[in-house]
């Protein structure tokens, strides 16, 4: 029975633990498999041999319910730190004290995050009465001054998202429901997201909800137009009314074949966001601002592709906040690549940056002050590249 086959028992059995120590391959085809049924609604059970014994992975229980996920939420969560510490102040626990979770799970499927493997790829949303529970008890907390940071989730705009025939989600065995195209059975619909944030602003001392996690503009846009009636408004009270200041979404790169190995949306529609956002802001006579994530070095990436990400016209007076030069994660697809050489999808070789001296290289053409000529920063008038602490320096 060939790798992939399941037995007539519902076990996929992969190859053992000594072969993929010595070949890359076989370790690029394990992964190819456990990423495959990790992003099924019915995986089977998986069985690793090694030595004289084996390593088995038993099927996940199946999504939680929303009346699951509310009897979650609903427990008396104090949402205080721990009193080990004492009144310290916690940086991680400023970011987020004020936030509320909506739902679970994520299904864009980039290849470079980890969010499938934790969460799942079929989204578990609380009900809107759980949320509303949650954001009215924040007004029992210390020092909350009727501003929520964060109304989301991994992708905050998949609340409430599913296929709309669930028997073929059944029988899905794809990793992404948006890469390498929408998924013609989801869902996008944001009505009743938008609802959700008027009965969230509605709430009796809360002055202003915000959106801090990361939202995926595929899920609304297509190159040419909006995805459905709700695309349009959605954005619209996203940037106006949702935005403190700055929006920050995630093209990952300009160029299309690096996109296509981290599993991401052509740049083109991140062009037609842009347009879309500034007109906006124009109409409204309103200054928010666009700030785009990007990664360097990420598998398939050379410096040619750098230096045509820095130059980009469609970047042309954007404020870069957060660059990443890309460092492998367990479990991502990405890291295999990185480490393999190889795309587990389909086991065409792929180039892997993995000369520090060039990964830097490739990493500073983010930089506004760069030892070569030939790298300059990223076309604006008012140029400031801050880096996030965590991508700055080198962790300990």
């Amino acid at each position: 029975m060939g790798l992939g086959a399941s037995t007539p028992f519902g076990t996929l059995i992969l190859h053992s633990f000594e072969e993929c120590q010595k070949d890359k391959r076989a370790f690029a085809e394990n992964f190819h498999w456990i990423e495959t049924h990790a992003n099924m609604m019915h995986p089977d059970t998986i069985i690793e041999p090694v030595g004289e014994g084996y390593v088995q992975i038993n099927p996940p229980f199946p999504p939680a319910t929303t009346e699951e996920m509310d009897s979650f939420w609903d427990l008396p969560f104090t949402k205080l730190p721990h009193p080990r510490y004492k009144g310290k102040r916690i940086p991680a626990y400023d970011m987020i004290k004020f936030s509320v979770n909506t739902h679970r799970g994520c299904f864009g499927g980039c290849n470079f995050c980890t969010i499938a493997a934790h969460q799942g790829k079929f989204i578990q949303s609380r009900s809107q009465k759980s949320i509303l529970r949650e954001v009215s008890a924040l007004n029992d907390l210390p020092d909350f001054a009727g501003n929520i940071s964060d109304v989301g989730a991994p992708t905050a705009n998949m609340y409430g998202m599913h296929g709309k025939k669930p028997e073929l989600c059944d029988q899905c065995r794809r990793r992404s429901c948006l890469f390498p195209k929408r998924c013609p059975n989801l869902d996008c619909d944001h009505t009743r997201l938008m609802e959700l944030y008027k009965r969230i602003d509605a709430t009796k001392g809360i002055r202003h909800s915000y959106i801090g996690s990361g939202i995926r503009y595929d899920l609304f846009l297509t190159e040419d137009g909006f995805v459905d009636p709700s695309s349009k408004p959605y954005l619209k009270t996203l940037v106006l009314d949702h935005t403190s200041g700055r929006l920050k979404v995630a093209p990952e790169h300009t160029e299309d074949h690096v996109l296509q190995k981290m599993a991401k949306p052509s740049f083109r529609l991140f062009e037609h966001l842009r347009k879309e956002f500034d007109k906006i802001n124009r109409e409204a006579g309103t200054h928010v601002e666009l700030v785009p994530y990007f990664i360097s070095s990420h598998p398939g990436c050379t410096m040619k592709d750098m230096e045509r990400l820095a130059h980009h016209p469609a970047l042309k007076g954007i404020w870069m906040d957060q660059v990443q030069d890309f460092t492998p994660t367990p479990m991502t697809t990405s890291s295999v690549m990185f480490y393999t050489g190889l795309d587990p999808r389909d086991m065409t070789p792929v180039f892997t940056e993995r000369n520090p001296e060039k990964k830097q290289q490739q990493k500073s053409f983010f930089f506004k002050n760069s030892s070569k000529k030939s790298q300059k920063p990223l076309q604006s008038s008012k140029q400031t590249i801050n880096i996030a602490p965590e991508f700055s320096k080198k962790k300990k």
